[in-house]
Protein backbone atom coordinates (compact mmCIF):
# COMPACT_ATOMS: atom_id res chain seq x y z
CA UNK A 1 0.00 0.00 0.00
CA UNK A 2 2.52 2.47 0.60
CA UNK A 3 4.43 1.83 -2.16
CA UNK A 4 0.83 2.21 -3.90
CA UNK A 5 0.64 5.51 -2.44
CA UNK A 6 4.20 6.75 -3.74
CA UNK A 7 3.66 5.47 -6.87
CA UNK A 8 0.60 7.44 -7.36
CA UNK A 9 2.93 10.63 -5.43
CA UNK A 10 5.35 10.48 -8.13
CA UNK A 11 2.97 10.05 -11.06
CA UNK A 12 0.75 13.10 -9.57
CA UNK A 13 4.63 15.07 -9.78
CA UNK A 14 5.36 13.89 -13.04
CA UNK A 15 2.03 15.24 -14.28
CA UNK A 16 2.03 18.33 -12.52
CA UNK A 17 5.89 19.01 -14.05
CA UNK A 18 4.89 18.21 -17.82
CA UNK A 19 2.34 20.51 -17.38
CA UNK A 20 4.82 22.92 -15.57
CA UNK A 21 7.22 22.26 -18.31
CA UNK A 22 5.42 23.19 -21.14
CA UNK A 23 4.11 26.50 -19.49
CA UNK A 24 7.33 27.57 -18.88
CA UNK A 25 8.86 26.98 -22.10
CA UNK A 26 5.88 29.03 -23.62
CA UNK A 27 6.62 31.45 -21.07
CA UNK A 28 10.14 31.65 -21.74
CA UNK A 29 9.58 32.17 -25.38
CA UNK A 30 6.97 34.85 -24.74
CA UNK A 31 9.51 36.96 -22.75
CA UNK A 32 11.89 36.81 -25.40
CA UNK A 33 10.00 37.65 -28.07
CA UNK A 34 8.88 40.49 -26.44
CA UNK A 35 12.65 41.13 -25.30
CA UNK A 36 13.59 41.48 -29.09
CA UNK A 37 10.53 44.08 -29.73
CA UNK A 38 12.36 46.20 -26.98
CA UNK A 39 15.98 45.92 -28.40
CA UNK A 40 14.51 46.65 -32.22
CA UNK A 41 12.65 49.82 -30.87
CA UNK A 42 15.66 51.20 -28.84
CA UNK A 43 17.60 50.50 -31.69
CA UNK A 44 15.66 52.56 -34.27
CA UNK A 45 15.94 55.47 -31.59
CA UNK A 46 19.64 55.22 -31.27
CA UNK A 47 19.32 55.01 -35.13
CA UNK A 48 17.84 58.26 -35.28
CA UNK A 49 20.25 60.28 -32.64
CA UNK A 50 23.36 60.73 -35.52
CA UNK A 51 20.96 62.53 -37.70
CA UNK A 52 19.28 64.22 -34.99
CA UNK A 53 22.23 65.60 -33.32
CA UNK A 54 23.76 66.69 -36.50
CA UNK A 55 20.79 68.70 -37.64
CA UNK A 56 20.81 70.42 -34.11
CA UNK A 57 24.25 71.33 -34.38
CA UNK A 58 23.57 72.93 -37.82
CA UNK A 59 22.00 75.74 -35.84
CA UNK A 60 23.20 75.36 -32.33
CA UNK A 61 26.90 74.57 -32.85
CA UNK A 62 27.26 76.12 -29.43
CA UNK A 63 25.08 73.80 -27.20
CA UNK A 64 27.72 71.52 -27.46
CA UNK A 65 27.72 69.83 -23.72
CA UNK A 66 23.93 69.05 -24.38
CA UNK A 67 24.81 67.25 -27.76
CA UNK A 68 28.08 65.66 -26.53
CA UNK A 69 25.88 64.72 -23.79
CA UNK A 70 23.61 62.44 -26.23
CA UNK A 71 26.51 61.28 -28.54
CA UNK A 72 27.99 59.95 -25.18
CA UNK A 73 24.76 58.42 -23.87
CA UNK A 74 24.13 56.66 -27.26
CA UNK A 75 28.26 55.51 -27.04
CA UNK A 76 27.21 53.97 -23.91
CA UNK A 77 23.77 52.30 -25.15
CA UNK A 78 25.89 51.36 -27.94
CA UNK A 79 28.82 49.40 -25.94
CA UNK A 80 26.78 46.72 -23.92
CA UNK A 81 25.56 43.46 -25.50
CA UNK A 82 22.06 42.71 -24.89
CA UNK A 83 22.04 39.32 -25.80
CA UNK A 84 19.38 36.83 -24.38
CA UNK A 85 21.38 36.10 -21.48
CA UNK A 86 20.65 39.44 -20.13
CA UNK A 87 17.61 37.85 -19.59
CA UNK A 88 18.93 36.34 -16.61
CA UNK A 89 21.43 38.48 -15.38
CA UNK A 90 20.16 40.72 -13.19
CA UNK A 91 23.01 43.19 -12.72
CA UNK A 92 23.52 43.27 -16.54
CA UNK A 93 19.99 44.14 -16.93
CA UNK A 94 20.27 46.60 -14.75
CA UNK A 95 22.88 48.23 -16.46
CA UNK A 96 21.47 48.29 -19.72
CA UNK A 97 17.98 49.59 -18.23
CA UNK A 98 20.35 52.77 -16.78
CA UNK A 99 22.41 53.53 -20.25
CA UNK A 100 19.04 53.72 -21.47
CA UNK A 101 17.55 55.92 -19.09
CA UNK A 102 20.81 58.05 -19.50
CA UNK A 103 19.80 58.22 -23.50
CA UNK A 104 15.87 59.06 -22.80
CA UNK A 105 17.17 61.92 -20.52
CA UNK A 106 19.82 63.44 -22.77
CA UNK A 107 17.57 63.46 -25.48
CA UNK A 108 14.70 65.12 -23.08
CA UNK A 109 17.49 68.37 -22.56
CA UNK A 110 18.27 68.30 -26.54
CA UNK A 111 14.68 69.25 -26.98
CA UNK A 112 14.63 71.63 -23.77
CA UNK A 113 17.56 73.78 -26.24
CA UNK A 114 16.10 73.48 -29.23
CA UNK A 115 13.26 75.42 -27.95
CA UNK A 116 15.84 78.42 -27.88
CA UNK A 117 16.25 78.19 -32.16
CA UNK A 118 12.92 79.25 -33.82
CA UNK A 119 14.81 78.55 -37.66
CA UNK A 120 15.60 75.09 -36.06
CA UNK A 121 12.25 74.60 -34.97
CA UNK A 122 11.04 75.44 -38.40
CA UNK A 123 13.60 73.36 -40.36
CA UNK A 124 11.50 70.49 -41.96
CA UNK A 125 14.70 67.67 -41.57
CA UNK A 126 14.25 68.58 -37.90
CA UNK A 127 10.38 68.33 -37.19
CA UNK A 128 10.81 65.06 -39.85
CA UNK A 129 13.25 63.74 -36.92
CA UNK A 130 11.06 64.90 -34.00
CA UNK A 131 8.32 63.30 -35.04
CA UNK A 132 9.98 60.36 -35.83
CA UNK A 133 11.94 60.11 -32.35
CA UNK A 134 8.21 61.18 -30.69
CA UNK A 135 6.86 58.13 -32.61
CA UNK A 136 9.51 55.47 -31.47
CA UNK A 137 9.23 56.74 -27.49
CA UNK A 138 6.11 55.78 -27.77
CA UNK A 139 6.90 52.32 -29.55
CA UNK A 140 9.28 51.84 -26.68
CA UNK A 141 6.97 52.36 -24.15
CA UNK A 142 4.30 49.86 -25.67
CA UNK A 143 7.12 47.23 -26.41
CA UNK A 144 8.20 47.97 -22.59
CA UNK A 145 4.93 47.07 -21.31
CA UNK A 146 4.52 43.87 -23.35
CA UNK A 147 7.86 42.71 -21.64
CA UNK A 148 7.01 43.81 -18.11
CA UNK A 149 3.85 41.53 -18.36
CA UNK A 150 5.46 39.44 -19.86
CA UNK A 151 8.06 38.51 -17.31
CA UNK A 152 5.02 39.41 -14.54
CA UNK A 153 3.54 36.33 -15.72
CA UNK A 154 6.37 34.01 -16.19
CA UNK A 155 8.12 34.94 -12.49
CA UNK A 156 4.37 34.13 -11.12
CA UNK A 157 4.93 30.68 -12.44
CA UNK A 158 8.53 30.21 -11.09
CA UNK A 159 7.35 31.77 -7.40
CA UNK A 160 3.56 29.81 -7.56
CA UNK A 161 2.81 26.09 -6.37
CA UNK A 162 3.18 23.82 -7.89
CA UNK A 163 5.05 25.24 -11.17
CA UNK A 164 7.76 26.05 -8.33
CA UNK A 165 8.32 22.62 -8.25
CA UNK A 166 9.23 22.36 -12.06
CA UNK A 167 10.80 25.33 -11.43
CA UNK A 168 13.68 24.30 -9.26
CA UNK A 169 13.57 20.95 -10.90
CA UNK A 170 14.63 22.69 -14.24
CA UNK A 171 16.33 25.62 -12.54
CA UNK A 172 14.31 28.20 -13.70
CA UNK A 173 14.63 31.51 -12.22
CA UNK A 174 13.30 34.88 -11.95
CA UNK A 175 13.73 37.30 -14.49
CA UNK A 176 14.32 40.59 -14.02
CA UNK A 177 12.22 42.98 -14.95
CA UNK A 178 12.31 47.44 -15.89
CA UNK A 179 11.63 49.50 -13.22
CA UNK A 180 8.17 50.67 -13.88
CA UNK A 181 8.46 53.84 -11.86
CA UNK A 182 11.88 54.81 -12.54
CA UNK A 183 11.52 54.69 -15.93
CA UNK A 184 8.67 56.58 -16.11
CA UNK A 185 10.40 59.34 -14.30
CA UNK A 186 13.22 59.09 -17.07
CA UNK A 187 10.88 58.89 -19.72
CA UNK A 188 8.58 61.57 -18.75
CA UNK A 189 8.74 64.36 -21.67
CA UNK A 190 10.18 67.90 -21.05
CA UNK A 191 8.28 70.42 -20.15
CA UNK A 192 8.06 73.71 -22.34
CA UNK A 193 6.33 77.03 -21.51
CA UNK A 194 4.95 78.28 -24.95
CA UNK A 195 3.77 81.33 -23.08
CA UNK A 196 7.64 82.47 -22.45
CA UNK A 197 9.31 84.13 -24.95
CA UNK A 198 11.98 81.86 -26.24
CA UNK A 199 15.71 83.03 -25.30
CA UNK A 200 18.08 84.95 -27.39
CA UNK A 201 21.42 82.94 -27.66
CA UNK A 202 22.54 83.94 -31.44
CA UNK A 203 22.57 80.74 -32.69
CA UNK A 204 20.51 80.48 -35.22
CA UNK A 205 21.32 80.76 -38.71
Amino acid sequence: MRKLGLLLSVMVMMVLSGCGYNGFQSGDEQVKSSWSEVLNQYQRRADLVPNLVNTVKGFAAQEKDVLLGVTNARAKVGSIQATPEILNNPEAFAKFQSAQGELSGALSRLLVVTENYPQLKSDANFRDLQAQLEGTENRIAVARNRYIKSVQEYNVMVRSFPSNLTAMMFGYKVKPNFAVENEKEIAKPPTVDFAAPAASTGGAK
